[in-house]
């Protein structure tokens, strides 16, 4: 090698290396941190249990939008990127840190950030964030083979804050692939929850065929703003007249748009205090109040939010009949679930069929924000939610993350003795992860141990049962570790109830909200029971019937659950069909 060449190439190197700097000054409270030729992002120290400080990037313009960061003021339990802007020089500015903070002394500039796992209870199969936080999904549509899930997202953190609208794309609903954030907040606020729709007659005149999200924005009070995509969801463009829909109300959030073919226009359904408002456009900018709907119908015990509507058929008949979810902080177990109701709509007016009754989707502590896609292919209506609770959400034991979706759902509607209830199978895309099995079948009549369930057991699997009853008055099962930490669930026959019982599935101290039992009512006059049970690390949710009644609950065990039990009481049952697949994506 040319010696003097290799100098000439070091010494440029150091140059390079050196020019790039980070200098950071005072102005009264404000810690103006000055970077020379920024890498693409800063490396921020955090602090989870510390208050928040105020970070911006400064551009000097309007656009310019302020953070809340718990930068580390004595230790740092993990970091997060912000990014730079292009360019010779970066200003970032901090009003809230002390001057020896250590996320001062901490500052890092790197063009990469490194996203693999260092959570244990990451799952194995369900959507969750690279890292940060993450609760509703918003934005849900299906376009030219790809599912885009957009949700709330926190990237400068693991605590709810800074609601920008997150972004993943997959083709089958179990792979995921993870994109830059969609759309930011502006001036208008922080970009809560909504929807998006494919305008395919170019109604509001952004194209033919453009995606336009409509969303609330958080900022002195809610209103409604529209962005379109004409890249298939990979960039958003903000509406220049946003925002399109405002009020006094102080709860106004979360639409759910969708077209509606009898008046040709688009409706709006929208969360406002305590019940569902309806609006209708012509072209998604222009909205008109039609009515609204909520008071007397269902729970009431908090805001009502993430609406939806949509129709479906009635199993066994040629009749169809319209869904509104409806989400809010008032559920069977304490704080965060999803009712229903169903009825009719004419473009104008939702009107409830079963005015005295409140019907929940999910029998869990951990199924919020319930919403659905929009033209998914084949007429099918797909669902997914948050899975977590508002109650301990923020305390659960992880930190690169926080918060998984649960898995996809199929819903249909089903009657039993003249009432009209929601179905939510899993979607047959999971069928996919299946990967090696094992299948038993024997009776139980007082206790069934089968020790090792499936080798190498990660903690990701799927169980399905056929359980004949032959007088057993509990059938019952729990899934444990060799820690002690366990899932009990059962059927109890007598009172005709399921019940899943979390209090010893592991770290359950976080929060004295955590240990629970959940149990929803099953129908009678069953003596063959159906059950398909999703395992994965840090969660269960059980499937009964093909969905006609399901329960999301999340566990945290330190390891993960290899053994079951079965047992029975007052009787014996046969379980025709134990089956349990190892799940890899």
């Amino acid at each position: 090698m040319n010696t003097k060449l290799f100098l000439a190439a070091l010494a440029l190197s150091s140059t390079t290396a050196s020019a790039q700097t980070i200098k950071t000054t005072f102005a009264g409270d404000t810690a103006i941190v000055t970077v020379t030729n920024p890498t693409k992002y800063l490396i921020l120290p955090i602090e989870e249990n510390r208050p928040e400080a105020q970070v911006l990037l400064d551009n000097g313009k309007k656009t310019d939008t302020w953070m809340d960061v718990r930068l580390a003021v004595s230790k740092t339990d993990y970091s997060v990127p912000f990014e730079l802007s292009k360019g010779k020089k970066a200003v970032v500015k901090i009003v809230g840190l002390a001057k020896d903070a250590q996320a001062l002394k901490e500052l890092k500039l790197s063009d990469t950030f490194d996203t693999r796992n260092t959570d244990y209870y990451r799952p194995v199969y369900h959507h969750t964030p690279l890292y940060g936080w993450m609760n509703d999904p918003n934005g849900m549509v299906y376009k030219d083979g790809e599912y885009h899930l957009f949700y709330q997202y926190n990237p400068y953190g693991s605590k709810w804050g800074n609601m920008n609208w997150g972004h993943a794309i997959s083709k089958d609903l179990v792979n995921w692939e993870h994109r830059p954030v969609a759309i930011a907040p502006d001036a208008f606020g922080t970009i809560f929850s909504g929807s998006a729709v494919i305008d395919h007659h170019n109604t509001a005149g952004f194209g033919a065929g453009a995606i336009v999200a409509i969303y609330t924005q958080n900022g002195d009070r809610q209103v409604q703003s529209i962005a379109y995509s004409t890249d298939n969801g990979r960039t958003f463009t903000k509406y220049e007249n946003n925002p399109v829909l405002v009020s006094e109300a102080r709860d106004f959030r979360d639409p759910k748009v969708f077209w509606y073919e009898g008046t040709k226009r688009w409706i709006m359904v929208l969360a406002v205090g305590q019940e569902m408002q309806f609006f209708s456009s012509p072209n998604l900018k222009d909205w008109t109040f039609e009515s609204s709907f909520g008071k007397g119908h269902g729970a009431h015990g908090n805001v009502w939010e993430c609406p939806d509507l949509f129709e479906l058929p009635v199993e066994g008949t040629n009749e169809k009949k319209w869904v509104l979810l409806c989400s809010l902080g008032d559920g069977p177990f304490g704080d965060s679930a999803t009712q229903y109701f169903v009825g009719s709509f004419n473009g104008k007016e939702f009107v409830n069929e079963s005015p005295s009754k409140t019907k929940w989707m999910d029998w869990g502590k951990d199924h919020y924000a319930t919403v659905t896609w929009s033209d998914a292919p084949d007429n099918r209506r797909i669902a997914i939610a948050w899975m977590s609770n508002w109650q301990y959400a923020n305390d659960v034991p992880t930190s690169q993350y926080r918060s998984p979706n649960s898995v996809p759902r199929d819903l249909s509607l089903f009657t039993v003795d003249g009432e009209t209830y929601l179905q939510s199978a899993p979607s047959p895309e999971l069928l996919a992860l299946r990967d090696a099995s094992k299948k038993r079948s024997f009776k139980v009549n007082g206790t069934r141990t089968i020790k090792e369930m499936i080798s190498g057991n990660d903690g990701a699997y799927e169980i399905e049962l056929t359980i004949e009853n032959q007088h057993a008055d509990v059938i019952g099962f729990r899934l444990y570790n060799d820690k002690g930490e366990e899932v009990d669930m059962q059927y109890d026959m007598k009172e005709k109830k399921f019940s899943m019982d979390r209090r010893k599935s592991g770290d359950v101290g976080f929060n004295e909200n955590f240990p629970m039992l959940t149990w929803t009512a099953i129908e009678s006059g069953k003596d063959e029971l159906k059950l398909r049970l999703f395992v994965d690390k840090s969660s269960v949710e059980a499937f009964g019937d093909g969905g006609r009644f399901v329960m999301t609950n999340q566990v945290f065990p330190s390891e993960p659950y290899t053994h079951i039990d079965f047992y029975s009481k007052g009787g014996a049952y046969k379980v025709d069909s134990f089956v349990i697949y190892k799940l890899k994506k």
